[in-house]
């Protein structure tokens, strides 16, 4: 048999295993968004109550301080990422420049003293009363947006390196400059990532791919050299003994943590990290916290989620038709997962210290509501699968589907090339409707003559006086008329 029969004879059978079989329906990848997004919330949420309280009641007097902040930002995420379920994608590309100019706007304000607040060394933040907003997080969504709709919206075969670069690359250069200007070395990492794989998905070739990271490491180095705090941290990395007590003193802890949780975890609440020991621990580093509480078994388990996450978004970017959201889920699957790992990398200690954070997991209110804001992008594309619409519309909503009361989404519909034709149909003329014919009296029943409908007598009536008089039956009605010949009397008929 040959190979491309034996293929067809495989996809032909179906799924073996039940797992298999549910990995075929048209909705799975939406349930799995939904489910990854609600497990890391929670566990969030439950992680930043065991890590804060220690800190929160020595600070406030309230264990619960830091995790009813988290819950708030928390739920206002839910909503958002309800929000975005509801956007068409039509809507998310009309606005997705504009979202970006406010976004650049507001890191131009945000540097201005008064304008924006100082905090753990950085000018990022806008602070109302009891709410902060962090602008560079929002600016990470809306250059994601508009350069997945811009590459799409140029994206064809003959496309040019030009088209690809220009223009941007030189408004991912604006942002950065803004947000080193802060300076804020984590978020310039996670645009960096977010830039990288729009360009990467777009098809950019892979030597100038390779020049644009070459570029990007030499510009991080300098970065982490010129600056006296991003220094500190890369020497505490390559020798973490030669400042055990300063520098290098909160990713010691974190190791410790990390080692006193063992395989199944000291129980969760019963971490002796947070109190006081690791700096940060609701935050930067509460992997460490999980680790200590969980074990092994729970720090990897949240490393799961984060690998069935990088699965479902990739599956979302391969069976999607529609260009923009396959660049769009492919980004935000490389931002999220690259930041986990980053995260995850420099607790563990293979990494230098950066300040990113856990997504959904780490304390940090603009950070959480824009990651589910994040979600809620990508879950919405999972409807768009061209399975999961011509479902949605046959009816097979599924529960969450209607327990939510989602629209359906529209089918995506390849735009018109330049310069094709275009076809138009002439209109028709309306049909008049048919003549309705009378319908005829019912047959009497029985043995006796039956007579014939009157409007059939009619009818023949009518006939008669168009075709003329016809000479066979008026000689049979002459003859009737005299009578028999004189030849034919006294004969038997």
């Amino acid at each position: 048999m040959r190979p491309e029969t034996e293929r067809t004879a495989k996809s032909d059978r179906g799924p073996r295993t039940r797992i298999g079989a549910w990995l075929a329906r048209p909705l799975t990848s939406f349930h799995l968004v939904v489910t990854i997004a609600t497990l890391l919330t929670v566990l969030g949420l439950v992680m930043v109550l065991s890590s804060s309280s220690v800190e929160s009641v020595a600070a406030d007097g309230s264990a619960y301080g830091k995790f009813v902040s988290q819950l708030i930002f928390a739920t206002l995420g839910l909503v958002i990422f309800y929000v975005a379920l509801l956007i068409p994608v039509r809507v998310m590309r009309r606005w997705a420049l504009p979202a970006f100019g406010v976004t650049v706007v507001m890191l131009v304000l945000v540097l201005i003293p008064g304008i924006g607040t100082m905090s753990q060394g950085t000018r990022g933040w806008f602070v109302i009363g009891p709410i902060s907003l962090q602008p560079s997080e929002l600016a990470k969504i809306a250059f994601a947006v508009w350069g997945a709709h811009l590459l799409a919206t140029r994206r064809r075969e003959t496309q040019s390196l030009k088209e690809l670069l220009i223009p941007l690359v030189p408004a991912a250069l604006i942002v950065f400059v803004l947000i080193v200007l802060q300076p804020d070395l984590g978020t310039t990492i996670s645009l960096a990532i977010i830039l990288l794989a729009l360009l990467w998905f777009a098809g950019l070739p892979l030597k100038v791919f390779v020049g644009i990271l070459g570029a990007g490491v030499v510009a991080a180095v300098t970065l982490a050299l010129t600056a006296g705090y991003r220094s500190a941290r890369v020497q505490a990395f390559f020798d973490p003994a030669a400042d055990p007590q300063g520098i290098g003193y909160q990713a010691r802890q974190a190791k410790y943590a990390l080692a006193d949780g063992s395989l199944f975890g000291e129980g969760l609440g019963q971490s002796r990290a947070k109190w006081s020991y690791l700096p940060n621990a609701h935050n930067d580093f509460i992997f460490a916290i999980i680790g200590e509480e969980l074990g092994f078994l729970g720090a990897g388990a949240v490393i799961g989620l984060f690998g069935l996450f990088v699965y479902t978004g990739l599956r979302i970017a391969r069976r999607s038709s529609d260009p923009f959201l396959q660049l769009l889920t492919a980004t935000a699957t490389a931002w999220i997962t690259g930041q986990a790992f980053i995260n995850i990398g420099y607790v563990v200690g293979i990494l230098p210290v950066t300040g990113l954070q856990l997504p959904l997991v780490s304390a940090g209110g603009t950070s959480t509501a824009t990651t589910l804001l994040m979600f809620g992008l990508v879950a919405n594309a999972a409807r768009h699968e061209p399975e999961a619409v011509a479902a949605l519309h046959s009816g097979q909503d599924g529960r969450v589907s209607r327990l939510l009361r989602l629209p359906r989404p529209a089918a995506y519909i390849p735009p018109r090339p330049p310069g094709a034709a275009v076809v138009r149909r002439a209109p028709r003329e309306p049909v008049p409707p048919a003549r309705r014919e009378r319908p005829r009296p019912p047959e009497p029943r029985g043995d006796g003559p039956r007579r014939r409908p009157r409007d059939v007598d009619r009818r023949e009536d009518d006939n008669r006086v168009r075709r003329g008089p016809n000479p066979a039956t008026e000689r049979g009605r002459a003859a009737r008329s005299r009578g028999p010949r004189p030849e034919e009397r006294g004969m038997r008929r």
